[in-house]
């Protein structure tokens, strides 16, 4: 029997719960990806109910289908474009009269469509009493209460989907938006012009496509133009809005959002009935703490304290059985493969790359659990509000604080959340200081140098360098700001969700959600990297030092035998025939290493270390971290895969006895890696140029221009505070 498909398309505002839904519907069964052409995330997810296949697509949080963000111009091309089975609008049960303005315009589109009237259970604790039945009939759809944190409704939702997709449910019926008979007479006008073309009408709802045109949307006009005959309807349409808009003497885009808030209202007014509150608002009472004038940011930074101190602490123990495992299959490999160039590729290049960077996984997955709690329980909105009186006195935007957030877990998606942003000067200001907000990729250098020299601080360590990031974030934005731009921000107007307790399953799905993608870094660029690295750090060979070495180290083994023999003849004690063979061994190791330093000298990575000394030494950096440095412009964490490489670290020593993990090999003397060379380099790496794909990101939104001198600034700065931060440090004796 074949399993019938269709597809859902899940949308609302920001703060709905609509996540919680997805999560409820789809599960485990999940999977992130990107919008086509563009780096908006997109979730997919699926579920099966009878013989019916459902796919669900979660589409970014919106306030409206007009066409001012990405999110926006996703969400209404895919309802428009794409024509999924079903719409399901997610609408916050306490707040319907915000809620219901995209309603309507899902209503105008003609979209099919099942309203989830979400944390419901909310709505009845503030004394509100919704009757479903009569709000489905007045919106032409079904309206399903659900409280997506206890996946309570969620049956019924599913239900009433597949009731719309077949087309049997009693209430789903199509309605119109009353706008009054003077527009009603426009929008007919335009109709009737569309309908001479029968293509138009197939492709796109008319009705919706007069509004859009009356209100000037740019994005239907250009698809009104891919029709011949174009021009008559919008030269008729402009005739109507004129008149329009002296008759009401006011623009037709306030017309019409009056009479879609008039339709809410009266929804409203029939359907809910509002009694005595069950509970006090517990949300005002923490708000006066949390966003309190003066507790608001000590409270903050210790919300972030505790977050890094406990990525470190808890991520401690599990990252250690992963590095033990990592140990212990390179000395697996060690003894089964015979010796060779593929046994000291896989050992050296994919074992001790891979492995050095798949160990920080705890630490990743901690962070992002840490995030996705802050964030569904309402707390980051409050960061965000409490910062804002700091981003109007650096002349940014209020708005410009949600993509640096962002910022903390990838820089390419917050550079494309600026997209919300309606002033280019701010979009672009933003864009040029996101990079300085420290990506979660960062996060396993700063683990890595912060566990292995400030064990005891690691937390506090690590909080500094996030907190570093920001200040020299918001100097970059003063200074660009007196170069490149003037005059003020605007107001900034944000909605503070209520308080909520995240469910379990939701946090641990937005954690597994980033954990994934870590892992798939491993088998894709870090993978790929380390292999190119250790070629690099291998070849080309060197037989005349290896020869030159091989003999004279050979030559003081058998000279040392033969010295010990000759003791032993002459009956020496115990003790200074110990001290006589330890000599030799002594000076063969002291052998091995000049031949080792001499022989990775003369490879690419080596002669690309060597032109790196006149940048690198004056910060304290060995040529290891040089070149480390410059393989993390890929991606960061392929800093500490190529280190992993570099270090011959996680793996045995070539005789079958054990290695040491990476954080105690950058430890060894002769590396010259003090705790001060280690805080300067994840200074370094906090500070210099992002990865590859957020300067590409760059480039595509605020051009190319912008993305050169980004990342000439950056280079600049980096060297500057780093060099000025070392020696300073030498200069006080750290």
């Amino acid at each position: 029997m074949k399993i019938r498909e269709i597809t859902v398309g899940l949308v609302g505002n920001p703060n709905c719960g609509k996540t919680t839904i997805f999560n409820a519907l789809t599960g485990a069964r999940q999977k992130v990806a990107n919008w086509s052409g563009v780096t908006v995330e997109k979730r997919e997810g699926r579920l099966r109910h009878g013989g019916v296949s459902i796919r669900v697509i979660d589409l970014p949080g919106i306030y409206s289908l007009t066409s001012y963000s990405m999110e926006e111009i996703i969400t209404r091309d895919f309802i428009i474009d794409d024509r999924p089975d079903v719409i399901v609008n997610v609408v916050d049960a306490g707040n319907l009269d915000r809620n219901l303005y995209l309603t309507t315009q899902l209503i105008n589109i003609g979209a099919r469509s099942v309203v989830a009237l979400n944390m419901f259970d909310e709505a009845t604790n503030k004394g509100l009493s919704i009757d479903t039945e009569v709000l489905g009939t007045l919106l032409g759809m079904p309206v399903v209460k659900t409280v997506g944190t206890r996946s309570i409704g969620i049956t019924e939702l599913v239900e009433r989907i597949v009731q719309v997709a077949d087309g049997t449910c009693e209430t789903a019926r199509h309605i119109h938006i009353p706008f009054g008979d003077d527009i009603e007479a426009e929008i007919r006008a335009a109709q009737e012009l569309m309908r001479r073309d029968e293509t138009i009408g197939r492709r796109y709802s008319t009705r919706w496509l007069s509004v859009r045109l009356l209100e000037r949307d740019s994005d239907a006009i250009n698809k009104l133009k891919a029709f011949p005959g174009h021009e008559v309807i919008l030269e008729r349409v402009a005739k109507g809005r004129a008149a329009l808009e002296r008759q009401f003497d006011d623009d037709i885009e306030t017309i019409l959002s009056d009479r879609r808030y008039g339709f809410i209202a009266g929804a409203v007014r029939e359907s809910v009935r509002k009694t005595a509150p069950r509970r006090v608002d517990v949300s005002d009472r923490i708000d006066r703490f949390v966003t309190n004038r003066y507790l608001g940011f000590p409270i903050l930074f210790l919300f972030l304290w505790a977050l890094f101190h406990l990525t470190f602490a808890l991520g401690e123990y599990p990252m250690g059985l992963i590095e033990s495992g990592v140990r212990h299959l390179g000395l697996v490999v060690e003894r089964l493969m015979p010796a060779g160039a593929l046994k000291d590729l896989i050992i050296d290049g994919v074992i001790g790359g891979v492995g050095g960077v798949i160990v920080f996984l705890p630490n990743i997955l901690i962070l992002f659990m840490g995030i996705s709690f802050m964030e569904d329980t309402g707390y980051m909105a409050r960061a965000a509000f409490i910062m804002d009186r700091v981003m109007h006195t650096l002349g940014l935007h209020g708005k410009s604080f949600i993509p640096l957030i962002m910022g903390f877990g990838c820089n390419v998606p917050a550079i494309m959340a600026t997209r919300s942003l309606e002033n280019r000067q701010d979009r672009i200001l933003t864009i040029l200081i996101n990079p300085f907000m420290s990506c979660s990729a960062r996060l396993p250098v700063y683990i890595l140098f912060a566990g292995a020299f400030f064990h005891t601080h690691a937390g506090t360590v690590i909080l500094s360098l996030y907190l570093v990031g920001i200040v020299l974030a918001f100097f970059s934005a003063r200074l660009y700001g007196m170069i490149f731009f003037r005059g003020s921000s605007t107001p900034f107007v944000m909605e503070l969700p209520p308080y909520r307790i995240p469910t379990l399953k939701s946090t641990l799905l937005h954690m597994w959600d980033r954990g994934s993608q870590y892992l798939r870094k491993m088998g894709g660029i870090i993978l790929a990297f380390s292999i190119i690295i250790w070629f690099m750090g291998e070849y080309p060979k060197s037989p005349d030092i290896t020869r030159e070495y091989d003999a004279r180290i050979s030559a003081v083994r058998d000279e040392g035998a033969r010295e010990l023999e000759k003791a032993r003849a002459g009956g020496a004690q115990a003790e200074s025939l110990d001290e006589l063979g330890a000599s030799y061994i002594g000076m063969a190791r002291e052998l091995e290493m000049q031949k080792a330093v001499l022989e990775k000298r003369n490879t690419i990575i080596g002669r690309v270390g060597e032109m790196l000394v006149p940048l690198t030494a004056p910060l304290g950096f060995n040529q290891q971290m040089g070149i480390s440095l410059v393989t993390g412009f890929v991606a960061k964490e392929v800093v500490v895969s190529t280190m992993g490489v570099l270090y011959h670290a996680n793996i045995g020593n070539g005789n079958g006895a054990e290695g040491q993990s990476l954080d105690r090999a950058i430890k060894r003397p002769e590396y010259g890696i003090t705790p001060l060379v280690a805080y300067t380099f994840m200074l370094f790496v906090l500070l210099y140029v992002p990865c590859l794909a957020t300067v590409v990101v760059m480039g595509r939104e605020a051009g190319w221009r912008w993305a050169f001198v980004s990342l000439v600034y950056q280079l600049l700065l980096a060297w500057t505070v780093c060099f000025l931060f070392f020696n300073a440090g030498r200069l006080l004796g750290f």
